[in-house]
């Protein structure tokens, strides 16, 4: 295997707490942030300074009035006006321009990783959850990692920045004005933490809903001619009413409460603003302040009511956000139920001998379908798997592509247990060719080389045409070059089943698995590409399941499942030869290459 190969089995370590897991990202760009957050608080500094300046200025003006109107005195505290103003203005976007460089780094780099913790999860999780659900999550996720980071640093950050500073520049004038601003600014934050945080189950809930009422309507898109043939639209209307319903009661819950949270925030600034002004008059009357400090004082008591109140909308924002993440976090980063064995490491199948050894399992507890089952297949024997539907054949296939562990027992492959494989190793050396082929919305070039990514165009051309998949391909607008449609709907089923039988040969694995691999050709198709497949089978252990049962009658091996139990076990002609065989008597009864679900249906 090569180091690529390797590097594609990784499975990022991801935290498992909306706080870690923000900060294990954060640190990948710290250096960024340290200057940002530095260009930030200068900015934030001069912005709220601009106060003092202008206090200055009206103080020279107020002086001037009683005498000669010398503008010389005013250009000193006129330039530090400006300075201040130019300096919020640079170090502010130098900082915006910062962002702008590291934020799209931070959000795919978060989306790369969820997105490959998410490629390891088992066959049951994604089974599980609705794939538009997953996709949602990770989309909002990412972006709740970008939105909590740029809260704290443009929007947190600078308010505390601007509450410290006009607490110090009000002591410079009135120690009291100062010590009234400063109770006012920490009870309002605390109180609008608090609230914030009170606020956050509803946030997660609201997310939660939305993520809920897109995997629904995926899911329905999804299966859209379902929906049609069965006359079934207006029913997946009112289906999605449903979860619309729970989204707009989520909503109104976390904006209901946001308001009760402004509510506060402009009975707060209200006291800070009448408050303020009359201190500030009084202070004024008594002589204690003149009217530059008088200037100043109220005109830092709108900022810091501006500031204030910012930063009580940005706590709830910030744990929306938080909520965001946290619920991708629970969703996404939880333990994966298949994961590589310690000792694992990247295996060489050689020969391609499989041996099943006193295997139990069942999908859930206390529902066994294999016990104790043992199973010999020699290496380049080709064997097939016939039996009534849910007797065991896919879930022997599931268990050899380790879609899940056994209970108990064990599968080797050339001697060796599938469990000390690399996931990666095993499933590049085993080719499917499934019932139901897995096609991506890309074109037909870009499918069939999935096998093979080296594979040259001349390659894939070879692979179609050995899976006499050519022809159509070449009727196409633009032929290799033709996107297929999400999962391949542009094409009919024996088309998207030629271009998983392509993709396949150019796989060219020592291990070939096909399930119900030519159920949707017609009968003439099926027989050229028997043919096709006779060659591709040469030197390869090969397993087939098939519910025609001259699929299988040319194979060297054929065994009969019943209820987990392999209860036949030889050539077609030797079961054939049985007179009350399973076998035989499914030959006999068979109608159009079909079995039937159960021997009582026969």
């Amino acid at each position: 295997m090569t180091s690529t190969a390797t590097s594609e089995s990784h499975i990022p370590e991801l935290a498992s707490s909306p706080f870690r897991f923000t900060l294990q990202f954060a640190r990948y760009f710290m250096r960024w942030y340290v200057l940002i957050v530095i260009l930030q608080v200068v900015s934030s500094a001069c912005g709220v300074t601009v106060s003092l300046a202008l206090g200055e200025v009206v103080g020279v003006l107020s002086h001037s009035l009683n005498g000669p109107r010398d503008l010389s005195a005013i250009w000193p505290p006129l330039a530090l006006f400006i300075a201040l103003n130019l300096g919020e203005l640079v170090f502010g976007r130098i900082a915006g321009f910062c962002r702008v460089h590291v934020a799209p780094l931070q959000r795919t780099r978060v989306t790369a990783h969820l997105f490959a913790y998410l490629q390891h999860h088992s066959q049951r999780y994604i089974g599980s959850n609705f794939a538009g659900s997953l996709a949602n999550r990770i989309s909002e996720t990412s972006m709740g990692v970008n939105m909590t980071l740029w809260a704290l640093i443009f929007d947190v950050l600078p308010v505390l920045v601007t509450l410290t500073v006009a607490v110090i520049i009000l002591a410079t004038a009135s120690p009291m004005l100062a010590m009234f601003t400063f109770v006012w600014s920490v009870v309002f934050v605390l109180c609008s933490y608090l609230l914030a945080r009170r606020c956050q189950p509803y946030s997660r809930s609201f997310s939660a809903a939305r993520s809920e009422t897109t995997g629904r309507v995926v899911d329905a898109v999804s299966n859209l001619t379902a929906v049609r043939l069965f006359a079934r639209i207006g029913f997946e209307r009112a289906h999605l009413q449903q979860f619309l319903s729970r989204e707009v009661q989520a909503a109104r819950q976390s904006f209901g409460f946001n308001e009760k949270i402004v509510l506060f925030q402009m009975s707060a600034s209200l006291v800070l603003k009448v408050g303020l002004l009359g201190f500030a008059l009084w202070l004024w009357q008594q002589g204690s302040i003149g009217v530059p400090e008088f200037v100043m004082s109220t005109t830092l008591s709108f900022v810091v009511i501006a500031e204030a109140r910012n930063i009580s909308r940005r706590f709830l924002d910030l744990f929306e956000y938080i909520g965001n993440i946290e619920n991708g976090v629970k969703t996404i980063v939880v333990p994966h139920e298949i994961v590589d064995d310690q000792q694992a490491r990247d295996i060489k199948i050689v020969s391609g001998s499989i041996e099943v050894r006193n295997l139990t399992f069942g999908y859930q507890a206390g529902q066994v379908l294999f016990h104790n089952l043992n199973l010999v297949i020699p290496a380049g024997q080709r064997v097939g798997l016939v039996g009534y539907s849910g007797s065991g054949k896919s879930t022997l296939l599931n268990l050899l592509l380790r879609q899940y562990d056994p209970q108990q027992g064990a599968i080797s492959i050339d001697g060796k247990d599938i469990r000390h494989f690399t996931q990666h190793s095993l499933h590049s050396q085993i080719g499917l060719i499934p019932q139901e082929p897995g096609l991506f919305h890309r074109s037909l070039l870009d499918n069939i080389r999935y096998g093979n990514p080296d594979a040259s165009e001349r390659d894939v051309e070879s692979a179609a045409r050995q899976a006499h998949a050519h022809d159509f391909i070449a009727k196409m607008d633009r032929q290799y070059h033709s996107l297929v449609g999400e999962r391949g709907v542009r094409l009919s089923g024996g088309q998207r089943q030629r271009v998983a039988i392509a993709r396949i040969i150019i796989k060219n694995a020592p291990i070939l698995i096909m399930d119900e691999a030519t159920a949707s050709l017609d009968s003439i198709t099926e027989q050229a590409i028997q043919d096709t497949l006779t060659d591709v089978m040469q030197d390869k252990t090969v397993i087939v399941v098939a519910h025609r049962l001259s699929t299988v009658a040319q194979l060297d091996r054929i065994l009969f499942f019943d209820n987990g139990k392999i209860i036949e076990d030889g050539t077609h002609d030797e079961l054939l030869k049985r007179p009350n065989g399973a076998y035989r008597r499914l030959w006999e009864r068979q109608v159009g290459g079909v079995l039937p679900l159960h021997p009582s249906r026969t």
